[in-house]
């Protein structure tokens, strides 16, 4: 699963909009949507925001973790 659609997954799973999640993990709403598209990857401190998140809202966090871990450039030219 490639990690925007892990991310989207997650959010629509604790019934947010990316307004709300933009807020919840102190960000812009443009960088939620760069996420789902893969046009950007989120950095460390992002990722630890997502994993208290997901945390809180008893959802999985290693689907995420392990696509951000496989992560490259190839994902954003599909």
């Amino acid at each position: 699963m490639k990690l925007g659609d892990a991310i989207r997954i997650t959010r629509q799973k604790a019934f947010y909009t990316q307004k709300e999640f933009s807020e919840e993990l102190n960000v812009a709403v443009s960088t939620i949507n760069r996420w789902e598209l893969n046009k950007a990857k989120p950095n460390v401190k992002a990722m630890k925001s997502i994993k208290t998140f997901c945390e809180e809202n008893e959802l999985d966090y290693k689907i995420i973790e392990n696509a951000w871990l496989g992560y490259s450039k190839e994902v954003i030219n599909d």
